[in-house]
């Protein structure tokens, strides 16, 4: 049977089909009333974005959703994970901190603030899931503890996975501190003839892992691959494309990494959450950079379902589909945006793989309300 993805496009013409109406309308299309008990406590699980990225979800339309949450006596609260990498979220009060800075505060979303993996990451839950790669996984206690989830997702591109949407917002967003390193099981390497040894990726390394070398009177850098944790924080920086994956091979395996985390994040509520998506400020980057580039498309709309699959494949289609404005892809349609930017990536098979364990469907039903 078909998974319904709701969609509302951004066309508005009236204040009574603003974005926050939109919103209203695919909760109740997608069933939220249905799903929500009095008195649960729910996440709402959203990335606040790093600091200096503005193309992150909005806290108004945030502030929407809680209202609907609390609409059905349910008691939400926003939540996030730390990260991996060095940034303004590498501990919970930083995280808080830059939460605060881009609007996300009790005063302004009329709900708490929880950090769900801890102040440094390790606050953890072992969920078995018995797969490929994975027996276990470690998904943030507080959102393992939750009742119920709301799971907004910025759809966008990502430099190692392509996109992310839903899935990746499970599976990175819903893990510790050792449930992100055990998905980026892979390393970088350094282009000895592109590096200028300028150090920015050692400044940046959270694992220490990136020194200056030096062989023929050249100096570049040079990565420890015991110490690299396979973050790529150091490729994000890197302004001379010296910096890439070990194997280019394993990004194939990293997205199916990340589809086994987002099964293992859903385990204990598989009936118990909806997803919202956002195809609106649709960026090569993810909102983890400390920057926002430019937009490949034109803003879409907003998606509603209970199904990570199907959700992510509707988006991916819609972007496929839509004009393209990023001068990096010449005004193509019906063109792969996400591996025609990150060429070695393999985005698409998140879906493929999330389909085979289990995750969700492929096949979905779009039902423009």
């Amino acid at each position: 049977m078909k998974a319904k993805v709701y969609f509302a496009d951004m066309h508005c013409r009236k204040k009574a089909d603003n974005k926050a109406s939109k919103i209203e309308r695919l909760c109740e299309a997608v069933g939220l009333k249905n799903i929500l008990k009095k008195d649960e406590l729910t996440a709402i699980k959203l990335h606040f974005g790093e600091f200096g990225n503005d193309t992150h979800i909005r806290p108004q339309l945030v502030r929407k959703v809680v209202d609907l949450v609390k609409q059905e006596k349910a008691k939400p609260f926003l939540t996030d994970t730390n990260t991996l990498y060095s940034g303004s979220r590498k501990n919970s009060v930083d995280h808080l901190n830059t939460a605060y800075a881009h609007g996300f505060s009790p005063c302004t979303v009329d709900a708490p603030i929880i950090i769900a993996d801890g102040l440094h990451g390790k606050n953890q839950v072992s969920v078995p899931v018995d797969l490929k790669y994975f027996k276990e996984t470690f998904i943030a206690r507080e959102i393992f503890d939750a009742d119920s989830m709301v799971v907004l997702s910025h759809f966008k591109g990502h430099i190692v996975a392509g996109f992310g949407g839903a899935i990746k917002n499970l599976a990175m967003g819903c893990a510790s501190f050792w449930g992100k390193r055990a998905q980026h099981d892979t390393r970088v390497r350094v282009n000895k003839e592109n590096c200028t040894a300028c150090s920015s990726c050692i400044k940046v390394c959270p694992a220490s892992a990136i020194s200056m070398k030096k062989e023929n009177e050249q100096k570049f850098a040079f990565v420890n691959r015991e110490l690299c944790i396979g973050c790529f924080e150091c490729s994000t920086v890197c302004e001379y494309n010296a910096i890439n994956n070990e194997h280019d091979s394993d990004l194939h395996n990293f997205v199916e990494r990340i589809s086994e985390y987002a099964y293992g994040a859903i385990q204990n509520k598989k009936d118990k959450i909806i997803y919202i998506n956002f195809l609106l400020s649709i960026t090569p980057d993810c909102d983890c950079v400390s920057w926002s580039d430019a937009p490949m498309v034109a803003d879409i709309g907003i998606l509603a379902s209970t199904d990570p699959v199907a959700i992510d494949k509707a988006c991916y289609d819609l972007v496929t589909k839509a004009q393209s404005i990023h001068p990096m892809e010449n005004n193509g349609i019906n063109i792969d945006k996400f591996s025609h930017r990150w060429e070695k990536t393999f985005g698409y098979h998140q879906l493929e793989y999330g389909a085979e364990i289990g995750l969700g469907t492929l096949d979905y039903e779009l039902i423009h309300i």
